[in-house]
Formats: C-alpha cells, structure tokens, sequence
C-alpha cells in the first residue's frame, strides 16, 4: 500500500510538471508574439512610462475569466463528442503550429509609435475584449488542455492556468521594463532567438494536439 501511493504520488506530480511545462511554453510564447495588446504595452511604455504599459500588460487577467468559463462550459457539453472534440483538437494544433511557425520566422517587432495614440488600461482591456486571439486559444487549446489536465487532478489544471498568465502578463511587463530601458531591445538578437527556441517548442506541442485529435477520431 505505501508504494503503491508512493508511485501515484510521483504519478501526480509528474502530471503536474506537465501540465506546468505546457502553461509555461503557451503562456511565453503568447507574452512575446506580436500582437494588438503587446503593441499597446510598447507604445504606453513609449509613450509615458513603464507604469503605463503594465497596467495595459495586466488586462488579460481582467478579460479572460469570462472567456475560460464560457469555453470550459462549451467543453463540458460536448464531452461525449468525440468526433467534434478531435476536429477541436486539430484545429488547437494547427493554431499552435502557426504561432510556432511565426515564431521561428521571428525578426524582431516594428511598432509605429508616431500613429500609435495614448492608451488606458481601460482601451486595453476593451482591444483583448475584442481581439479574437483570446477566444480561438482557449476554445480550442487552453480550455481542452485545461479539461484533460483537471481530468488527471485539479492540481494539474491549475498549474496549466497559473503558469500560463504568470508567463503571459509577466512577459509583457518584462517587455515593458526594458522597452522602457532600451527601444531597440524588440529588435535584438535575445528576443529574436527567443522567439525562434519557443516557435520550435510550440511546432513540437502541435504534434501531440495532432495525436489527441486523430485519436478522438479513431484514426489513431
């Protein structure tokens, strides 16, 4: 009986650590990517000062509480789906083989901070509102690995989650301090190859979404 609970101890925690490696890789690779709100922290950053573009960092944990619920709740009605849970899946794979794609054809961020107009932190929580980013990732990546994980424990759907938005809004503040520091950073060689080291880990996560998704439809 003690080893036995010894190795579902490991077990758990294996799962963890999974699940944790995952949030990480998504939640980095979201934080650095171009897009609409990491303009909006650059050019805040620019434009005023380092505070300003960390508060427009911080609006994702405003905006998408709502967002995961309403795609874990989609999830929970079609669990006995599988056909349309494995369409779901290779659609979450060919979005994080894109994003790894454009990742490893990273060369640095252009922000044209001359048409780039003061931002609060309310306009952008209103642009990842309104941003189909969020909600094309968590319906068919974030909420069906956030599924299976809790599927394993709940300790491991909330390591996915936590990881996930400490490396999505914590990348974006780092990336506001040293805007603030530097300009030219977003056009260097760390952030660059960065990009590049996270695009392949995220071609590699495409795999397995893929094998999820021909598994669900028993073609695996």
């Amino acid at each position: 009986m003690v080893a036995f609970a010894h190795y579902e101890y490991i077990g758990r925690v294996g799962e963890v650590i999974h699940y944790l490696t995952i949030g990480t890789i998504l939640g980095l690779s979201a934080g650095l990517a171009p897009g609409p709100l990491l303009a909006l922290v650059i050019s805040e950053t620019i434009l005023h000062d380092i505070r300003a573009g960390i508060k427009v960092a911080l609006a994702p944990l405003v905006t998408d509480l709502p967002i995961i619920v309403l795609t874990v709740f989609i999830l929970s009605r079609l669990s006995g789906f599988h056909g349309i849970l494995g369409v779901i899946s290779l659609v979450g794979g060919m979005l994080v083989l894109v994003m790894g794609i454009q990742g490893m054809k990273a060369k640095g961020v252009e922000i044209d901070i001359q048409k780039a107009s003061p931002r609060s932190l309310t306009k952008g929580i209103l642009v990842n509102m309104l941003s189909p980013h969020p909600y094309l990732f968590w319906l068919s990546v974030g909420a069906p690995t956030m599924t299976r994980a809790n599927d394993k424990h709940v300790f491991a759907a909330a390591a996915f989650v936590i990881s996930f938005y400490v490396l999505l809004v914590g990348t974006k503040i780092v990336l506001a301090i040293l805007v603030g520091e530097s300009k030219a950073f977003l056009k260097g060689r760390v952030y660059i190859y960065t990009m590049k080291f996270l695009g392949f880990a995220l071609c590699t996560l495409a795999v397995f979404l893929f094998k999820d998704g021909f598994s669900l439809l028993g073609i695996l």
